[in-house]
């Protein structure tokens, strides 16, 4: 019984697997949608400009709880940060071949800054290191990210204005 059944179901397969090598050029194919461009519309810009000030507004709020929870304090403004990063990333891709270009220098800064930012993480491990209490190496890791965040969200919303960021 088992037997027959088996054959059954590779029979079965088999033509429909033949059906379909048979139907193939017959149907309609999908276009490949991968990878695709990412609107510049200046929607696209706003929305993507107003998540990045989201997530540099909830790293702001992780700086201020993480002292709360000792043992992930660091893991949650790690990613936050990394939240931040990705998302100005996506904001650059909604920007124009003018616009990156025009920006160019300003948007290297911005990269270079979170790159300095992200340094911070680094120094609270040399700290833990060099035998500081994690509690009190996570408070000055706040204090940097909550004001260095900040300004770097100030120098993102200048140059976006000058790229004329969501603008016709």
């Amino acid at each position: 019984m088992k037997r027959s059944f088996r054959s059954l179901i590779y029979i079965c397969a088999v033509g429909a697997v033949t059906g379909l090598v048979a139907l193939g050029p017959g149907l309609p194919h999908a276009r490949a949608q991968w990878p695709f461009a990412t609107p510049t519309t200046p929607d696209a810009q706003r929305n993507a400009l107003s998540t990045v000030q989201s997530r540099v507004n909830w790293l702001q709020n992780s700086t201020r709880t993480a002292g709360n929870f000792p043992s992930g304090g660091y893991d949650m403004l790690w990613q936050q940060f990394s939240t931040l990063r990705a998302s100005f990333n996506a904001f650059k891709s909604t920007l124009t071949p003018q616009q990156l270009n025009y920006g160019a220098n300003d948007l290297a800064e911005l990269d270079a800054g979170l790159d300095i930012i992200q340094e911070g993480f680094a120094a609270y491990q040399d700290d833990v290191a060099n035998g500081r209490p994690p509690a009190t190496a996570l408070r000055s890791l706040c204090d940097v990210l909550g004001q260095a965040s900040g300004y770097w969200w100030q120098e993102l919303k200048r140059d976006s204005a000058r790229l004329r960021v969501g603008m016709l």
